[in-house]
């Protein structure tokens, strides 16, 4: 019987989060807020960009810390969140802060994009409900 439950617990660690429902994303605090300090919405700017991250009704913790009421930054470039019940993939697309840091520099092509922040809990996986910014559109000169 102990070999059976062991099987069945290392077979759930195992599933995405998706496959064992919404109750594995950690609880979001109520008026939890990610939004940009800088640059602002419409802004023209030049690569590298300097973009500096707000957050309130929580705080940060580096990724791998459990901690209630925490999470880290992740910024979306020219990137919509696509699944919010599994981990953040990363790539040029999703740009990881899983340090604790708050501000970044990143290059970017001259054009237009869009930034969009994204608060994650400890293994990368949006909170429930998802702390996202308002998407804002930058020109890179």
């Amino acid at each position: 019987m102990r070999f059976l439950k062991a099987v069945t617990l290392s077979a759930a660690l195992l599933l995405p989060a998706a496959a064992l429902g919404n109750d594995m994303r950690t609880p979001a605090p109520e008026g939890a807020r990610v939004y940009f300090i800088t640059p602002a919405d419409g802004d023209t700017v030049k690569s590298p960009v300097s973009v500096r991250f707000g957050l309130e009704g929580m705080g940060v913790a580096p990724a791998g810390v459990e901690k209630e009421k925490t999470g880290h930054h992740h910024l979306l470039v020219d990137q919509a969140l696509e699944d919010p019940d599994n981990p953040i993939p990363a790539d040029e697309h999703h740009r990881h802060f899983g340090g604790g840091q708050t501000e970044t520099s990143i290059e970017l092509a001259p054009g237009t994009h869009t930034l969009q922040l994204l608060l994650a809990d400890h293994n990368h996986i949006p909170h429930q409900p998802p702390v996202l910014s308002e998407v804002i559109t930058i020109t890179v000169e």
